[in-house]
Protein backbone atom coordinates (compact mmCIF):
# COMPACT_ATOMS: atom_id res chain seq x y z
CA UNK A 1 0.00 0.00 0.00
CA UNK A 2 1.33 3.45 -0.91
CA UNK A 3 2.30 5.52 2.12
CA UNK A 4 2.23 9.10 0.84
CA UNK A 5 0.14 8.98 -2.33
CA UNK A 6 -2.58 11.18 -0.84
CA UNK A 7 -0.30 13.51 1.16
CA UNK A 8 3.10 14.06 -0.44
CA UNK A 9 5.31 15.47 2.33
CA UNK A 10 7.42 17.56 -0.05
CA UNK A 11 4.33 19.68 -0.74
CA UNK A 12 4.11 20.94 2.84
CA UNK A 13 6.52 22.53 5.26
CA UNK A 14 9.18 23.73 2.83
CA UNK A 15 11.90 21.43 4.13
CA UNK A 16 14.63 20.19 1.83
CA UNK A 17 14.07 16.89 0.02
CA UNK A 18 17.15 15.39 -1.57
CA UNK A 19 17.16 12.79 -4.30
CA UNK A 20 19.93 10.82 -5.98
CA UNK A 21 22.48 11.87 -8.57
CA UNK A 22 23.07 10.67 -12.11
CA UNK A 23 22.29 7.01 -11.69
CA UNK A 24 23.30 5.88 -15.17
CA UNK A 25 26.56 7.82 -15.35
CA UNK A 26 27.47 6.71 -11.82
CA UNK A 27 26.81 3.05 -12.54
CA UNK A 28 28.70 3.17 -15.85
CA UNK A 29 31.70 5.40 -15.08
CA UNK A 30 32.21 4.80 -11.36
CA UNK A 31 30.94 1.25 -10.89
CA UNK A 32 32.05 -0.09 -14.28
CA UNK A 33 28.68 -1.62 -15.12
CA UNK A 34 27.29 -2.17 -18.61
CA UNK A 35 23.96 -0.39 -19.17
CA UNK A 36 22.80 -0.98 -22.74
CA UNK A 37 20.67 1.96 -23.90
CA UNK A 38 21.29 3.58 -20.48
CA UNK A 39 18.77 1.07 -19.11
CA UNK A 40 19.44 0.81 -15.38
CA UNK A 41 16.34 -1.35 -14.96
CA UNK A 42 18.19 -4.18 -16.71
CA UNK A 43 20.20 -4.64 -13.51
CA UNK A 44 17.05 -5.97 -11.84
CA UNK A 45 17.42 -9.24 -13.77
CA UNK A 46 19.93 -10.79 -11.38
CA UNK A 47 21.11 -10.58 -7.78
CA UNK A 48 24.38 -8.84 -8.53
CA UNK A 49 22.59 -6.10 -10.44
CA UNK A 50 20.03 -5.68 -7.67
CA UNK A 51 22.87 -5.45 -5.14
CA UNK A 52 24.48 -2.68 -7.20
CA UNK A 53 21.23 -0.73 -7.19
CA UNK A 54 20.83 -1.21 -3.44
CA UNK A 55 24.34 0.14 -2.85
CA UNK A 56 23.66 3.11 -5.08
CA UNK A 57 20.37 4.12 -3.48
CA UNK A 58 21.60 3.35 0.04
CA UNK A 59 24.52 5.76 -0.36
CA UNK A 60 22.18 8.59 -1.30
CA UNK A 61 19.40 7.78 1.17
CA UNK A 62 21.94 7.76 3.99
CA UNK A 63 22.96 11.34 3.16
CA UNK A 64 19.37 12.50 3.63
CA UNK A 65 18.81 10.44 6.76
CA UNK A 66 22.05 11.47 8.43
CA UNK A 67 21.27 15.16 7.86
CA UNK A 68 17.57 15.04 8.76
CA UNK A 69 16.22 15.80 5.29
CA UNK A 70 13.52 14.15 3.26
CA UNK A 71 14.40 11.97 0.29
CA UNK A 72 12.79 11.00 -3.02
CA UNK A 73 13.54 7.39 -3.95
CA UNK A 74 13.38 7.55 -7.75
CA UNK A 75 13.06 4.12 -9.36
CA UNK A 76 15.70 2.94 -11.88
CA UNK A 77 13.02 2.72 -14.59
CA UNK A 78 13.74 5.69 -16.86
CA UNK A 79 14.06 3.25 -19.78
CA UNK A 80 11.52 0.68 -18.51
CA UNK A 81 8.85 1.22 -21.14
CA UNK A 82 7.77 -1.02 -24.01
CA UNK A 83 9.95 0.26 -26.86
CA UNK A 84 13.18 0.31 -24.85
CA UNK A 85 12.38 -3.02 -23.24
CA UNK A 86 11.86 -4.61 -26.65
CA UNK A 87 15.37 -3.55 -27.67
CA UNK A 88 16.67 -5.66 -24.79
CA UNK A 89 14.39 -8.62 -25.40
CA UNK A 90 11.76 -7.86 -22.74
CA UNK A 91 8.08 -8.51 -23.41
CA UNK A 92 5.35 -6.15 -22.23
CA UNK A 93 4.60 -8.56 -19.39
CA UNK A 94 8.29 -8.54 -18.46
CA UNK A 95 8.27 -4.76 -18.36
CA UNK A 96 5.26 -4.63 -16.05
CA UNK A 97 7.01 -7.02 -13.69
CA UNK A 98 10.35 -5.19 -13.69
CA UNK A 99 8.60 -1.90 -12.92
CA UNK A 100 6.83 -3.51 -9.98
CA UNK A 101 10.03 -5.16 -8.75
CA UNK A 102 11.88 -1.85 -8.93
CA UNK A 103 9.34 -0.21 -6.65
CA UNK A 104 9.51 -3.19 -4.28
CA UNK A 105 13.28 -2.71 -4.00
CA UNK A 106 12.79 0.95 -3.06
CA UNK A 107 10.08 0.04 -0.53
CA UNK A 108 12.58 -2.30 1.12
CA UNK A 109 15.14 0.51 1.29
CA UNK A 110 12.58 2.92 2.71
CA UNK A 111 11.89 0.53 5.57
CA UNK A 112 15.63 0.56 6.31
CA UNK A 113 16.42 4.27 6.00
CA UNK A 114 13.30 6.31 6.72
CA UNK A 115 13.07 8.18 10.02
CA UNK A 116 10.51 10.59 11.42
CA UNK A 117 12.71 13.52 10.39
CA UNK A 118 13.55 11.99 7.02
CA UNK A 119 10.36 10.97 5.20
CA UNK A 120 11.15 9.00 2.05
CA UNK A 121 8.82 9.20 -0.91
CA UNK A 122 8.83 6.49 -3.59
CA UNK A 123 8.54 7.77 -7.16
CA UNK A 124 8.04 5.67 -10.26
CA UNK A 125 10.39 7.12 -12.87
CA UNK A 126 9.07 7.47 -16.43
CA UNK A 127 11.38 8.42 -19.27
CA UNK A 128 10.71 9.67 -22.80
CA UNK A 129 9.66 7.19 -25.45
CA UNK A 130 12.46 8.46 -27.67
CA UNK A 131 15.89 9.91 -27.03
CA UNK A 132 16.32 11.95 -23.88
CA UNK A 133 18.15 14.73 -25.72
CA UNK A 134 16.19 14.83 -28.97
CA UNK A 135 12.38 14.83 -29.23
CA UNK A 136 12.54 13.38 -32.73
CA UNK A 137 9.06 12.85 -34.18
CA UNK A 138 6.76 13.83 -31.34
CA UNK A 139 3.69 11.73 -30.59
CA UNK A 140 0.28 13.22 -30.12
CA UNK A 141 -0.83 13.64 -26.53
CA UNK A 142 -3.29 10.79 -27.06
CA UNK A 143 -0.60 8.43 -28.35
CA UNK A 144 1.70 9.42 -25.47
CA UNK A 145 -1.02 8.70 -22.93
CA UNK A 146 -1.64 5.25 -24.40
CA UNK A 147 2.06 4.41 -24.57
CA UNK A 148 3.03 5.54 -21.07
CA UNK A 149 -0.13 4.19 -19.41
CA UNK A 150 1.34 0.67 -19.43
CA UNK A 151 4.23 1.66 -17.19
CA UNK A 152 2.22 4.03 -15.03
CA UNK A 153 -0.54 1.47 -14.49
CA UNK A 154 2.12 -0.98 -13.27
CA UNK A 155 3.25 1.61 -10.71
CA UNK A 156 -0.34 2.14 -9.56
CA UNK A 157 -0.43 -1.43 -8.23
CA UNK A 158 2.66 -0.92 -6.03
CA UNK A 159 3.83 1.17 -3.09
CA UNK A 160 4.77 4.01 -5.44
CA UNK A 161 3.59 7.33 -4.00
CA UNK A 162 3.90 9.26 -7.25
CA UNK A 163 5.23 9.27 -10.80
CA UNK A 164 8.00 11.53 -12.13
CA UNK A 165 8.57 11.97 -15.84
CA UNK A 166 12.30 12.66 -16.15
CA UNK A 167 13.98 14.39 -19.12
CA UNK A 168 10.75 15.35 -20.86
CA UNK A 169 11.60 16.93 -24.21
CA UNK A 170 8.24 17.97 -25.69
CA UNK A 171 4.75 19.10 -24.72
CA UNK A 172 2.49 16.38 -26.22
CA UNK A 173 4.42 13.72 -24.31
CA UNK A 174 4.25 15.74 -21.09
CA UNK A 175 0.49 16.13 -21.52
CA UNK A 176 0.01 12.45 -22.31
CA UNK A 177 2.03 11.30 -19.31
CA UNK A 178 0.09 13.64 -17.04
CA UNK A 179 -3.23 12.32 -18.29
CA UNK A 180 -2.10 8.71 -17.91
CA UNK A 181 -1.13 9.36 -14.30
CA UNK A 182 -4.39 11.16 -13.62
CA UNK A 183 -6.31 8.17 -14.99
CA UNK A 184 -4.29 5.83 -12.75
CA UNK A 185 -4.85 7.97 -9.65
CA UNK A 186 -1.15 8.78 -9.17
CA UNK A 187 0.29 12.23 -8.40
CA UNK A 188 2.60 13.19 -11.25
CA UNK A 189 5.60 15.48 -11.63
CA UNK A 190 6.82 16.59 -15.05
CA UNK A 191 10.54 17.32 -15.30
CA UNK A 192 11.59 19.15 -18.45
CA UNK A 193 15.06 19.18 -19.89
CA UNK A 194 16.38 22.28 -21.62
CA UNK A 195 19.13 23.25 -24.00
CA UNK A 196 21.92 25.72 -23.15
CA UNK A 197 19.60 28.62 -24.02
CA UNK A 198 16.95 27.48 -21.54
CA UNK A 199 14.42 26.25 -24.10
CA UNK A 200 13.12 22.71 -24.50
CA UNK A 201 14.64 20.55 -27.26
CA UNK A 202 11.31 21.00 -29.06
CA UNK A 203 11.77 24.78 -28.96
CA UNK A 204 9.33 26.04 -26.32
CA UNK A 205 10.35 28.22 -23.40
CA UNK A 206 9.91 26.85 -19.90
CA UNK A 207 7.08 29.33 -19.40
CA UNK A 208 5.28 28.05 -22.49
CA UNK A 209 5.84 24.46 -21.41
CA UNK A 210 4.52 24.86 -17.87
CA UNK A 211 1.54 26.99 -18.86
CA UNK A 212 0.55 24.72 -21.75
CA UNK A 213 0.68 21.50 -19.74
CA UNK A 214 -1.31 23.12 -16.94
CA UNK A 215 -3.92 24.43 -19.39
CA UNK A 216 -4.31 21.07 -21.14
CA UNK A 217 -4.51 18.95 -17.97
CA UNK A 218 -6.34 21.15 -15.46
CA UNK A 219 -3.12 21.90 -13.55
CA UNK A 220 -2.52 18.15 -13.51
CA UNK A 221 1.10 17.93 -12.33
CA UNK A 222 1.54 18.42 -8.60
CA UNK A 223 4.62 20.40 -9.59
CA UNK A 224 7.26 20.66 -12.31
CA UNK A 225 11.01 20.09 -12.27
CA UNK A 226 14.02 20.72 -14.49
CA UNK A 227 16.68 18.07 -15.11
CA UNK A 228 19.56 17.14 -17.38
CA UNK A 229 20.84 20.69 -17.78
CA UNK A 230 23.43 22.72 -15.90
CA UNK A 231 22.13 25.51 -13.62
CA UNK A 232 23.72 28.05 -15.97
CA UNK A 233 21.33 26.86 -18.69
CA UNK A 234 18.10 27.60 -16.83
CA UNK A 235 18.77 29.94 -13.89
CA UNK A 236 18.12 33.08 -15.93
CA UNK A 237 14.67 31.84 -16.97
CA UNK A 238 13.76 31.12 -13.35
CA UNK A 239 14.86 34.57 -12.20
CA UNK A 240 11.99 36.19 -14.09
CA UNK A 241 9.76 36.22 -11.00
CA UNK A 242 6.61 35.34 -12.94
CA UNK A 243 3.82 33.26 -11.46
CA UNK A 244 4.59 30.14 -13.54
CA UNK A 245 8.02 29.89 -11.91
CA UNK A 246 6.39 28.88 -8.61
CA UNK A 247 5.13 25.71 -10.32
CA UNK A 248 8.75 24.51 -10.56
CA UNK A 249 9.64 22.93 -7.23
CA UNK A 250 12.51 20.61 -8.05
CA UNK A 251 15.90 20.51 -9.81
CA UNK A 252 18.10 17.64 -10.96
CA UNK A 253 20.92 19.41 -12.76
CA UNK A 254 23.88 18.12 -14.76
CA UNK A 255 27.40 18.52 -13.40
CA UNK A 256 28.62 19.58 -16.84
CA UNK A 257 28.04 22.81 -18.71
CA UNK A 258 28.23 20.95 -22.03
CA UNK A 259 25.27 20.95 -24.39
CA UNK A 260 23.23 17.82 -25.01
CA UNK A 261 24.96 17.36 -28.36
CA UNK A 262 28.39 17.64 -26.75
CA UNK A 263 27.45 15.23 -23.97
CA UNK A 264 26.23 12.73 -26.57
CA UNK A 265 29.69 12.70 -28.16
CA UNK A 266 31.72 12.79 -24.93
CA UNK A 267 33.79 9.69 -24.19
CA UNK A 268 34.83 10.77 -20.69
CA UNK A 269 32.71 11.75 -17.73
CA UNK A 270 32.52 15.47 -16.97
CA UNK A 271 31.72 15.61 -13.25
CA UNK A 272 32.20 19.36 -12.92
CA UNK A 273 32.94 20.84 -9.51
CA UNK A 274 30.75 19.47 -6.68
CA UNK A 275 31.32 22.45 -4.35
CA UNK A 276 30.46 24.97 -7.06
CA UNK A 277 27.43 22.81 -7.91
CA UNK A 278 26.24 22.97 -4.31
CA UNK A 279 26.78 26.74 -4.12
CA UNK A 280 24.74 27.31 -7.28
CA UNK A 281 21.85 25.35 -5.77
CA UNK A 282 22.09 27.41 -2.61
CA UNK A 283 21.87 30.59 -4.69
CA UNK A 284 18.83 29.26 -6.52
CA UNK A 285 17.10 28.23 -3.32
CA UNK A 286 17.63 31.68 -1.79
CA UNK A 287 16.10 33.22 -4.91
CA UNK A 288 13.32 30.63 -5.20
CA UNK A 289 12.31 29.48 -1.74
CA UNK A 290 9.55 27.27 -3.15
CA UNK A 291 12.09 24.84 -4.64
CA UNK A 292 12.30 21.94 -2.21
CA UNK A 293 13.50 18.89 -4.21
CA UNK A 294 17.16 18.84 -5.22
CA UNK A 295 19.30 16.14 -6.75
CA UNK A 296 21.52 15.52 -9.73
CA UNK A 297 21.55 14.19 -13.26
CA UNK A 298 24.33 13.36 -15.73
CA UNK A 299 27.83 13.41 -14.22
CA UNK A 300 26.69 13.86 -10.64
CA UNK A 301 27.13 11.37 -7.80
CA UNK A 302 26.92 11.31 -4.00
CA UNK A 303 29.58 14.06 -3.74
CA UNK A 304 27.31 16.50 -5.53
CA UNK A 305 24.34 15.58 -3.34
CA UNK A 306 26.46 16.04 -0.22
CA UNK A 307 27.55 19.45 -1.55
CA UNK A 308 23.91 20.47 -2.08
CA UNK A 309 23.15 19.31 1.44
CA UNK A 310 26.00 21.34 2.95
CA UNK A 311 25.23 24.45 0.94
CA UNK A 312 21.44 24.54 1.17
CA UNK A 313 20.71 23.66 4.77
CA UNK A 314 22.60 23.19 8.04
CA UNK A 315 23.20 19.55 8.91
CA UNK A 316 20.91 18.00 11.48
CA UNK A 317 21.25 14.92 13.57
CA UNK A 318 19.04 12.03 12.48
Amino acid sequence: MAKYRDTLPQLSGGGLFLTDGGIETTLIFHDGLDLPYFAAFDLMKDRSGQAALRRYFSTHAAIARDNGHGFILESPTWRASADWGAKLGYTRADMAEVNKQSIALLAELRRTFETERSPMVISGCVGPRGDGYNPGEAMTAEAAQAYHAEQIDAFADTEADMVTAITTTNLPEAIGITRAAQAAGLPVVISFTVETDGTLPSGETLKEAVETVDAETGNGPVYFMINCAHPDHFSRALAAGESWVRRIRGLRANASRLSHAELDEAEELDDGNPEEFGAQHSDLRRLLDHIVVMGGCCGTDHRHIEAICRACAPAKAA
